[in-house]
């Protein structure tokens, strides 16, 4: 089994990378933040975080806004870890149970990959997906319909990487050659 493990911030690429490499190398791609969104819909974990944060995190439905947990856990690094701690068991179980099926490539892509975790330890492939920053945010807030300050406020939650921990570095102009160029080069490592 081959692990390729893409990451970057919002916006850098990483799904797209992810989404072009699976069809081309016909193999599974994980979301692991849709894990963790998927996380925060199990009942006992939404009373932990209630618990912590409060019951202001609910919709009038008692789901989970998104936005309204962003708005708290962005903007502290020890809430950020309350939020990790909360929902990391869930999303080990299901990483686990998609690893041992023992593919022969899977694709994890993460945005809040920690490179001390054995998933970062596991990965054959370790890539960074970069962008110009200005371009990346005004993709972002277009794409997910926020505002400026709560693009900042994710920002700040995100992690920075050193790129020596990469076996590649790849700089997205958002364009569909540059795409393929990157696709090539992961494909021939493989």
């Amino acid at each position: 089994m081959k692990i390729i493990g893409i990451t970057g911030k919002s916006g850098s690429g990483k799904s797209t990378l992810a989404s072009w490499l699976a069809e081309e190398l016909k193999c599974e791609s994980v979301n692991i933040d849709k894990i963790g969104h998927k996380a925060t819909s199990d009942e006992k974990i939404v009373k932990k975080l209630c618990e912590i944060f409060g019951s202001k995190i609910l919709n009038c439905e008692g789901k989970i806004e998104r936005k309204k947990l962003g708005n708290i856990v962005f903007s502290s690094k020890e809430k950020m870890e309350n939020l990790t701690e909360i929902t990391w068991g869930y999303m080990q179980e299901i990483l686990d149970d998609i690893l041992k099926k023992q593919p022969e490539i899977i694709l994890l892509e993460w945005a809040l990959l920690p490179i001390d975790n054995k998933y970062w330890e596991k990965c054959d492939i370790k890539i960074l997906m970069q962008s110009d920053d200005i371009q990346r945010k005004n993709k972002v807030i277009e794409r997910d319909g926020i505002s400026e300050e709560y693009f900042l406020k994710r920002e700040a939650g995100s992690m920075d990487y050193t790129k020596f921990d990469f076996d590649y570095v790849f700089e997205n102009d958002y364009k569909p050659e540059t795409m393929e160029k990157i696709v090539k080069i992961i494909e021939k490592e493989i």
